[in-house]
C-alpha cells in the first residue's frame, strides 16, 4: 500500500517540521540558554527558534490561518484554520541531552483536528509520523495500524506523566489494571503514541498533558485505527489534561478496571 498524495496542509506541516528538525539537530547536546517558565518547566532559545521557523513556513503557505503555539502564544486564534504547535515537546529531555522529545504540529479546522505531524529528529535516526483525516497514518511512507490485541492479559500498557493521577482515587484502580496486563512500561512523550499507532503496544494512560502535546498524535492514532479520549471518556479538546488511548479493542476492558 503506497502513501496517498500529500495535501497542501500535510506538505506544509512536514516542511515546517523539517525546518524545526534542522535547528534541533544543529543545537542538540550543545550549549544554549535555558529559562524557567512560570509553570516551572524549561524553555530554551532553541524552542523559540523552532516555533518561529514553523510559523514562517506555515504562514507563508497559509497567510489566513491562525496559530496557537507553546512558546509564542496565540495569533488569529479565531480563524477557520488554526495550527497547534509544540516546537519541542519534551524540552526537559532536550536540555538533558537524551532524545525523547519531538516537534508536534496539528491543524484544527472549526474545532476538529484534521492533520497531525509528529517529528522526533534525534530519536533512532529520526522518526516522522503524519496523518490526515480520512487518509490513514504513516511513518516514512509505511502505513501505521494499531494492534489486534483484545485481551488485557496479552496487552502492553505504557504510562506517562502521572503526578496528578497519583493523587486521585483512580490510582488504586490503575494498580489493579497493572496487575492484569501482560507488560507495563513508561515510554512517555511522543514515543508511546508512535508505538501504539504502529501496533507495538496497546494502551497509553497519561495525566498532566495539554492539547499541544497530543493534538497531532490524536490525528495519527485515530487514522491508525485507535481511539483517544481523556481519562473520563471525554473528547480531546483545547482543555484536555489527561489521556486514555487504546487500540480500540481494549477500551471497554480498560474502562471496566480504572473507572
Amino acid at each position: 500500500m503506497s502513501a496517498p498524495a500529500r495535501s497542501a496542509f500535510v506538505a506544509a506541516a512536514l516542511e515546517a517540521a523539517e525546518a524545526a528538525a534542522a535547528i534541533i539537530r544543529s543545537r542538540y547536546q550543545g550549549a544554549f540558554d535555558v529559562q524557567i517558565k512560570p509553570d516551572d518547566s524549561p524553555v530554551t532559545e532553541v524552542d523559540i527558534a523552532c516555533e518561529r521557523a514553523i510559523k514562517e513556513v506555515l504562514g507563508r503557505a497559509f497567510p489566513d490561518h491562525g496559530f496557537y503555539g507553546e512558546e509564542l502564544g496565540r495569533e488569529s486564534a479565531d480563524a477557520e484554520y488554526v495550527w497547534l504547535i509544540d516546537p519541542i515537546d519534551g524540552t526537559k529531555s532536550f536540555v538533558r541531552g537524551y532524545p525523547f522529545f519531538s516537534t508536534q504540529i496539528a491543524l484544527l479546522h472549526n474545532d476538529e483536528l484534521i492533520v497531525g505531524v509528529s517529528s522526533a529528529p534525534c530519536f533512532d535516526g529520526g522518526q516522522v509520523a503524519w496523518a490526515e483525516k480520512g487518509q490513514g497514518a504513516w511513518m516514512d511512507d509505511v502505513p501505521l495500524h494499531v494492534s489486534d490485541i483484545t485481551s488485557l492479559s496479552r496487552a502492553t500498557l505504557s504510562i506517562g506523566n502521572v503526578p496528578t493521577l497519583a493523587g486521585t482515587a483512580r490510582w488504586a484502580n490503575l494498580g489493579r489494571l497493572i496487575q492484569q496486563v501482560h507488560r507495563i512500561r513508561g515510554y512517555g512523550d511522543f514515543y508511546h503514541y508512535h508505538l501504539l499507532a504502529s501496533g507495538k503496544i496497546d494502551v497509553v494512560i497519561e495525566s498532566d498533558v495539554n492539547i499541544l502535546d497530543i493534538a497531532a498524535l490524536t490525528v495519527i492514532l485515530r487514522e491508525a485505527g485507535g481511539d483517544i479520549t481523556d481519562l473520563d471518556g471525554g473528547p480531546v479538546g483545547l482543555e484536555t489534561t489527561s489521556v486514555l488511548a487504546t487500540n480500540g479493542r481494549l477500551r471497554d476492558a480498560v474502562v471496566d478496571v480504572i473507572g
